[in-house]
């Protein structure tokens, strides 16, 4: 995640102006160390997602690691709102798999587009806390592991669904680029809605500096 000094997680609605070279660097080496890069609805609609792996380079650095040349892309969206014309889901190179309560599918996708619903993974224990506005995530990264061998899993947010993962215990490490700016204005951090109850301790693993921004990697307790 990226953010401003004084917190904010967006400039104008979107996260890109507020990092600099070396952050957009960071932010394409980590997506060439995963398995899958999960992110909400939200997100791939204002940043208007398209292929992860671009780099001809990253790709074959990713395949001599054993990894597919490109990560798998994960949607959560619980009422699938999702416009078709989304460039990752017109790319033909992608596999998406979006993780949905709706019956419904994106049509004119010409990506793969797969499909994983609390009816596909969830015991009746998860189903009876379900709701159609949420989505239990443990249960789906658990599908995600046993359908598509998905061992690691980078999320992007936004800051909604970074709130579910830390409720639900699901978060090992947070990488933070902090920027030398002052965005004010009322936008969200990089973790919005309820408080956390409690709020989860983290240790700072290291940090690093390029250009006056600051990139912290923190580690979550188990």
């Amino acid at each position: 995640m990226v953010a401003t000094a004084d917190g904010r997680a967006t400039i104008d609605g979107r996260s890109g102006p507020i990092g600099n070279e070396a952050d957009r660097e960071l932010f394409h080496e980590l997506r060439a160390q995963v398995d899958a890069v999960l992110v909400g609805a939200g997100t791939v609609r204002i940043e208007r997602y398209g292929r992860l792996v671009r780099d001809p380079e990253r790709r074959r650095r990713r395949e001599e690691a054993g990894l597919a040349p490109d990560p798998l892309a994960v949607i959560a969206s619980a009422r699938l709102a999702l416009p078709p014309d989304i460039p990752l889901l017109q790319d033909p190179d992608s596999q998406v798999v979006i993780l949905t309560a709706s019956p419904a599918a994106v049509e004119g996708s010409r990506a793969r587009v797969d499909y994983l619903r609390p009816d596909d993974v969830s015991s009746p224990a998860d189903q009876r806390e379900e709701r159609p506005e949420r989505l239990a995530l443990a249960p789906m990264l658990r599908g995600l592991r046993s359908a598509y061998g998905v061992g690691t899993i980078l999320c992007e947010g936004g800051p909604v669904l970074n709130r579910s993962l830390l409720q639900e215990g699901l978060v090992d490490e947070l990488f933070l680029s902090v920027a030398p700016t002052l965005g004010a204005g009322h936008g969200s951090g990089i973790v919005d809605g309820p408080p956390l109850e409690p709020p989860r301790a983290m240790e700072l693993v290291s940090v690093m500096e390029a250009e006056g921004h600051l990139f912290l990697r923190f580690r979550l307790p188990v």
